[in-house]
């Protein structure tokens, strides 16, 4: 082992720690199993090949996803549903599917990225105010304008010094390269509430072992439900999008080995049966811990499967530790952690050449924040599909008159219905007193639509002044 990797697993293991306490308690579930998947990130899906450097765990972009499900069936069958997207993302591995996540839009995938930032950043506000958060995402933005009078200040302020540190701290270079931002904010909120003993809510702490439960033969049969069926895929898909988009952005970092992404997936997929088994919570790679992994000079996937330790050592000898960590606190690192998801710097240039593009990030954040996540995703995806086949549908109609022998008309692109007013507004538009010559040498497509208009429109003519010719010109 290179004492480069014991470092490297040193500084996740602290950049994790607050972050998989705060997860759990944003899902709406024990602290305890926002660890339990941490240590199963590191020890499973860490010793697995894939991405030598990318580093797994809960992730703040499941929270939304998990509070929904864990609100609609329970914690208890929460172990059942991430079973069961495990069991998903290794038959896709194993299928060699993982690559075509990479077809995904961009856009899409920042437009859910943006949704869920935005969801979790108005349903953390509350937290922080020690306030219970609405149901519904625009409940929360909505309910974000009486938040004053409900919160509690002095739990407000903590968690907005704790956001105030985390933006800080990094700008000491010497200072965030020792210790991570995530860990000084959360440790000096601890420390500070502690000293004045001030009356903010703490984290709860069972113990490891009391909030593990394996799912059970009743658990299983809820398979079977249309609504379950529905969550598992969206954890399975929207967890694999996840942690393959993260690889790729590990790659960018580091000049080690590139991701295999079919083996990345049964890794992801294996770590994901583990810790439903366990009845955690969902796991991928994660981004921030990654970018603190590669920049702490880690050289090989021994420092992921260290950081897995250092956390199973925390959790089974000092647990206890937890107690003191305010809420708020916690929840002022998920607002930062929700603030990074939105993709604030690529609205500009989206704006400047691709407008379209941006339509479709605002719509799927937007459904996300209004509906849910599933229904937000499906929502982009087929608007993208649309926007595609729009883009790529261009006709274009030319003529030329060539005096007594008639008018010679090209068309040129790809005739579908969605281009088929265009189409026939420029066919129609044609004098009916001369001879057409009509060349489709120049389509590269032409769907059913498009071949039953041209051919309504041919009969409709003189059919003595009309020709019809497949021929290139």
């Amino acid at each position: 082992m290179r004492k480069a990797d014991l470092l490297a697993s040193l500084v996740v293991f602290l950049v994790a720690l607050p972050l998989c306490v705060g997860v759990a308690m944003a899902s709406g579930v024990p602290a305890e199993l926002g660890l339990v998947t941490g240590i199963v990130g590191g020890l499973v899906a860490g010793a697995l090949p894939g991405s030598s450097l990318q580093v797994s765990g809960p992730a703040a972009g499941l929270t939304v996803l998990v509070y929904e499900a864990v609100r609609a069936y329970g914690v208890e069958a929460l172990g059942v549903l991430v079973l069961a997207a495990g069991l998903v993302q290794l038959a896709l591995g194993v299928l060699r599917l993982g690559r075509w996540f990479r077809a995904v839009s961009v856009a899409v995938v920042h437009g859910m990225l943006a949704g869920i930032g935005l969801v979790l950043i108005a349903g953390q506000v509350y937290a922080m105010g020690d306030a219970t958060a609405p149901g519904s995402g625009i409940g929360k933005i909505a309910g974000l304008v009486s938040l004053a009078g409900d919160a509690d200040p002095v739990a407000l302020a903590v968690g907005g010094a704790t956001v105030a540190v985390l933006l800080l701290w990094p700008r000491w270079r010497r200072g965030a390269r020792l210790v991570p931002a995530p860990l000084v904010a959360v440790a000096l909120a601890s420390l500070v509430t502690g000293l004045f003993d001030l009356s903010v809510r703490r984290v709860e702490v069972r113990g490891l072992l009391d909030a593990v439960r394996p799912p059970s033969a009743d658990d299983l049969g809820r398979l079977t439900e249309v609504g379950v069926i529905g969550t598992v895929l969206a954890f399975a898909l929207i967890a694999s999008a996840e942690s393959l988009f993260s690889a790729a952005a590990v790659d960018r970092l580091h000049r080690g080995p590139r991701t295999d992404y079919d083996r990345e997936l049964i890794a992801q997929g294996a770590g994901n049966t583990v810790c439903g088994m366990l009845g955690a919570l969902p796991m991928t790679a994660v981004i921030v811990r990654s970018a603190a992994n590669v920049q702490a000079g880690a050289r090989t996937k021994a420092s992921r499967v260290l950081h897995g330790v250092w956390l199973l050592l925390f959790t089974a000898v000092v647990p206890g530790v937890l107690g003191v960590i305010p809420v708020a606190a916690l929840a002022g690192l998920l607002v930062h952690a929700g603030c990074k998801l939105v993709p604030v710097r690529e609205l500009r240039p989206l704006w400047r050449a691709h407008r379209g593009e941006l339509v479709v990030l605002t719509v799927t954040a937007v459904a996300i924040v209004a509906g849910n996540l599933f229904e937000g995703v499906l929502a982009g995806l087929a608007l993208a599909v649309a926007k595609t086949a729009w883009d790529i549908s261009h006709v274009h109609v030319e003529t030329e008159d060539r005096g007594a022998a008639g008018i010679v008309v090209r068309v040129v692109g790809n005739a579908t219905f969605l281009r088929l007013p265009k189409l026939l507004d420029a066919l129609e538009a044609l004098p009916h007193d001369r001879d057409v010559r009509l060349e489709l040498g120049g389509l590269r497509h032409v769907d059913h639509a498009c071949a039953a208009a041209l051919e309504g429109w041919a009969a409709g003519r003189d059919h003595e002044r009309v020709a019809t010719s497949r021929s290139t010109t």
